[in-house]
Formats: C-alpha cells, sequence, structure tokens
C-alpha cells in the first residue's frame, strides 16, 4: 500500500449567512390540456421505423414487396419509404434486396456502447450502495486520465473537481493508481506534459518524489492519498488492468472518517474481483 503523510484535523471556514431574503420561486402556470398521445405521433415516422425492423430480420435481404407484405404496408408506400431510407443511408440497396447500412450499424454500435456504460454505471452504484462511499471509475488513454464514471448520494458526495484531475494526476489517488500501471517512459512522458504542482499542503512536491513513490507501489495494492487534492478528504484507488488498459475503481472519504479507508478499499477490491469478469469487456472499451 502506497500512504501519505497522516491527514491532520481540518476544519472547514465558516460560512457566512446572507441576510438576502431567499428567492420566492414564482407560481406554476396553469397547465394546458395535453392532447391524447396518439394525436402527437407521426405516422410516416412509425411506417418508417417498422421497416426498418422488418430488414434487419432479414440477414440475408428482402426485396420491397416482401417487406410491404410483412409491414401490411401498401406497396407504394412501403417503395417511398425504402427509397428515403436508402438515401439516408439507413438502408442499402443490392440487386433488388435491401439490408441495413452504415447508418443504422452506427446506430447499433452506439446502443451497444450506452449499454456498456449502464452495465458499468449499474455496477458502480452497487457498490456505493454496498460500501457506503461515493465510487469512481477512471481509465488512462491516449496519454490521458479519463474519469468515466462517479457514482455517489447527497448523503455521500463525491469529490468537487476543483482542479482538473487531468492535470493534477500526481495529487490523486486515481492518477496516482494509473501512473503506478504505466511503464518509466509513459509515467516521464505524462509528468513533461503535466509536472507536479503543490495542490495543498500535502501534495508531493516534486517529478522525482513522485516517481520513486510509483515505484514503491506494490501490484495490486490500494493506492492511498490523504488531502493531497482536496482539504478534509481522503481516498484510495485500486488497480485495474484489462488486457492492456490501465484502469482503476476509487473512493473517497471525509478526512474525520479515515479510519474507515482501508476497510473500504479492500471491500471494493473484493467486489471487483468477484464481478471483473462480467465487466471486463465494458470496462475496457
Amino acid at each position: 500500500m502506497v500512504d501519505t503523510a497522516s491527514a491532520q484535523p481540518y476544519a472547514p471556514p465558516a460560512r457566512t449567512l446572507s441576510s438576502t431574503p431567499p428567492l420566492q420561486r414564482p407560481p406554476s402556470p396553469a397547465v394546458p390540456e395535453q392532447p391524447h398521445p396518439a394525436a402527437t405521433l407521426i405516422g410516416s415516422v412509425q411506417r418508417a421505423m417498422r421497416l426498418l425492423e422488418t430488414v434487419a430480420e432479414h440477414e440475408y435481404g428482402a426485396p420491397a414487396k416482401q417487406l410491404a407484405r410483412e409491414t401490411g404496408l401498401a406497396l407504394p408506400t412501403a417503395y417511398h419509404l425504402l427509397r428515403t431510407l436508402v438515401h439516408e443511408g439507413y438502408l442499402r440497396r443490392d440487386k433488388g434486396l435491401f439490408f441495413l447500412g452504415e447508418a443504422a450499424e452506427r446506430l447499433g454500435s452506439s446502443g451497444a456502447a450506452q449499454k456498456r456504460r449502464s452495465t458499468v454505471a449499474d455496477t458502480l452504484a452497487q457498490w456505493r450502495d454496498s460500501i457506503g462511499v461515493p465510487v469512481y471509475y477512471a481509465r488512462y488513454r491516449n496519454g490521458e486520465i479519463e474519469i468515466m464514471c462517479v457514482s455517489d448520494t447527497p448523503g455521500n458526495p463525491a469529490v468537487e473537481e476543483w482542479a482538473d484531475f487531468r492535470e493534477t494526476g500526481h495529487a490523486h489517488a486515481i492518477g496516482q493508481c494509473l501512473l503506478s500501471q504505466l511503464d518509466e517512459d509513459a509515467r516521464r512522458d505524462h509528468l513533461d506534459r503535466y509536472p507536479v504542482q503543490s495542490i495543498t499542503p500535502y501534495t508531493v512536491r516534486d517529478n522525482h518524489t513522485l516517481l520513486r513513490r510509483l515505484e514503491r507501489t506494490r501490484r495490486m495494492e490500494p493506492v492511498v492519498e490523504r488531502q493531497e487534492y482536496a482539504l478534509g478528504t481522503v481516498c484510495a484507488a485500486i488497480p485495474i488492468t484489462v488486457g492492456t488498459t490501465a484502469a482503476t475503481m476509487a473512493i473517497s472519504l471525509p478526512a474525520h472518517h479515515a479510519d474507515r479507508l482501508l476497510p473500504a478499499a479492500r471491500q471494493l477490491q473484493s467486489e471487483v474481483g468477484r464481478m471483473l469478469g462480467s465487466i471486463a469487456i465494458s470496462i475496457s472499451i
């Protein structure tokens, strides 16, 4: 485990109460009567979507007459919609048969990516609720630290990004954990672009000190930082390597709950280990 100097008691400055009376919310205007849902539907869009769905069911294509019959559309209507969908790239025509086009395939791939993101978000929410802490997922890609997903609650809020996470990787557990997974050349390249700078009184002081700390990081051990990025906050990150992807799951806690940090990090590590196989594809993309 890589740790930093022990946290010092921190009391946030007292907030000055304003004497300005609170803004009053204006009364809500009367809501007009809504039309029946069916009255707002556009029939041509519905028919085009039925055609797309029907074409998708035919791996080897289908002619216009068959598509018209299967969708219950008049043949002239089907021809008109099919020509439009071909023109827009959602279908393609080859030897009288219609197939899904590139635009439709892009929609499908976008939907799959969205489903993968949703899988990660749902998993983080489960861990957040079971451990009782905010949970973060981040990865290192193309030389940058990317915060991919954060799951928190009003009672357990995430750390506010008051300084760009990408530029301050040396100061937070997420960045230190990701940098520890890189080789020496990649670490030095990152620090050449984003050199160490003082964020709080507890932040590591220079590139050399940070590199020595990263070299001492034990494989698969949580990386812990105390108030290096935000005063009053402690964080821990666990390394995740899926293929060539350097990634991490992390947690944060108020400094006065620092005694919970390492047990919570171990619990998260156990949860990740148990479910990594089912979410590996989702976190690697």
